[in-house]
């Protein structure tokens, strides 16, 4: 059997009794830091004699066959990573995949999660949310990546590393705008636990403001569509995008999709404009 099995965020008391079982009686422990399961241990003031393998991002598709090999002779396997849920920004998907192919069962442990803590600390609507991992790490693959979301609806979680979430924050400013909602959740369940909620111009001078440290989890608000535009409004904004280089037809699209309004009302004003081109 594959066992997956969260591990605390960062409060060793969060851990479950099944985890705390589950560790005890493993002949075999895939694990993203040999040393943090032993702290682990020691925290949770529990022993194991499993057999413990390296089990990280840089390794994990070469781990793949052993791991399930070790399946396959009808051993147990568990998986644990530093914090969290394996396979969530962690290693663990592909050995589910293989387990899967090859007939195996899988058991998953619950208990912490990031994202669900994070999401209900922002306060924001979290009736319907999408969990969006870790932004690519360079300016302009984070702004396509944030471009096509900026019509998401439902809230978003992203995990940024401490040293790049002003960077990460600044290209959201870019996209979205800075009055779109947000909270930055910083050492979850830890001691120095932080919550910083507000727009996203004022978590950039947060970010700005001072050294951050710790696990990040970013949480922002959804796209709300804003329809009540004027006719003088929509054809500011096409003008804008027209401005920047693109057609008149791809600028009418971007504004229907950035304000939400149908792209036939939008068509119709710039029908309506009266500019020195004549034509739309």
């Amino acid at each position: 059997m594959l066992i997956l099995a969260a591990t605390p965020l960062g409060n060793p008391a969060d851990a479950s009794d099944s985890l705390k079982s589950a560790i005890v009686n493993a002949k075999f422990i895939a694990a993203e830091d040999s040393r943090k399961l032993s702290r682990l241990c020691s925290d949770l003031n529990i022993r194991h004699n499993a057999k413990v393998i390296s089990f990280f991002e840089g390794n994990e598709s070469e781990r793949i066959g052993e791991l399930t090999e070790i399946l396959n002779t009808g051993e147990d396997l568990l998986v644990v990573t530093d914090a969290g849920m394996p396979g969530i920004s962690d290693p663990g998907y592909r050995l589910i995949r293989a387990a899967i192919e090859n007939n195996i069962q899988v058991k998953v442990i619950p208990g912490p999660s990031a994202v669900t803590t994070a999401l209900l600390l922002s306060g924001l609507p979290s009736d319907r949310f999408c969990f969006e991992g870790f932004l690519p790490r360079t300016s302009g693959a984070r702004i396509s990546a944030l471009e096509e979301l900026a019509t998401e609806e439902r809230t978003m979680i992203f995990f940024e590393a401490p040293h790049r979430i002003l960077e990460s924050l600044e290209d959201v400013e870019k996209v979205f705008g800075g009055n779109r909602s947000g909270a930055i959740c910083r050492e979850i369940t830890k001691t120095y636990e932080e919550v910083v909620r507000g727009s996203i111009s004022e978590l950039v001078a947060w970010a700005k403001s001072k050294e951050i440290l710790g696990e990040i989890t970013l949480v922002i608000g959804g796209f709300v569509a804003n329809k009540n535009l004027s006719a003088e409004e929509l054809i500011k904004e096409v003008l804008k995008f027209e401005a920047a280089g693109i057609s008149r037809k791809e600028a009418i699209a971007e504004v229907a999709k950035v304000t939400g309004v149908a792209k036939r009302d939008v068509f119709n004003a710039m029908v309506e404009h009266k500019s020195s081109e004549g034509k739309v």
